[in-house]
């Protein structure tokens, strides 16, 4: 009995495989998207601090930055939100390989769809994080001249 339980679980290992690389790269892109909204936060928090003493037209200023620091933060939450939803769905790919393979049921379409949607959600995650560091590139200045984002737009 051993023997073909190994048998019968060493193809499902080798069809998890795949599933289980993409969760690893859907962990590193958390990763890089938390750092993302971590910095996003401090330097909203920095400038709300300077807004309290900061001169009218400052002020304006200030509240624009913040408005791009928002917008920036949406998108990153959205793709965070993302990320979760296809490393939740792809998890949940891996054990219904097993629970079909051990049970001797045919998951196969619920498996399919999970992992297309799970695929679907990571590639909507990174339009998301896309969009946002357009937003971020667009709103530099380089030498105190800061780039409008119609005018990367035209270029």
């Amino acid at each position: 009995m051993d023997g073909l339980l190994h048998v019968a679980v060493a193809p499902v290992i080798q069809a998890a495989v795949a599933p289980v690389f993409l969760l690893a790269g859907v962990a590193t892109t958390l990763n890089v998207l938390a750092t993302r909204i971590a910095r996003i936060i401090d330097r909203a928090r920095l400038m709300e601090d300077r807004l309290h003493t900061a001169a009218a037209g400052h002020a304006d200023e200030l509240h624009e930055r913040l408005r791009v620091l928002s917008r920036r933060a949406t998108l990153i939450n959205r793709a965070i939100a993302l990320c979760v939803l296809c490393g939740l769905l792809v998890s949940l790919v891996v054990a219904a390989l097993f629970v079909s393979a051990l049970l001797e049921i045919d998951l196969a379409l619920p498996i399919a769809i999970a992992f297309v949607v799970a695929l679907l959600s990571f590639a909507a995650a990174l339009l998301h994080f896309l969009r946002e560091v357009f937003i971020a590139t667009a709103s530099l200045s380089f030498g105190g001249t800061r780039v409008a984002a119609r005018d990367v737009a035209k270029r």
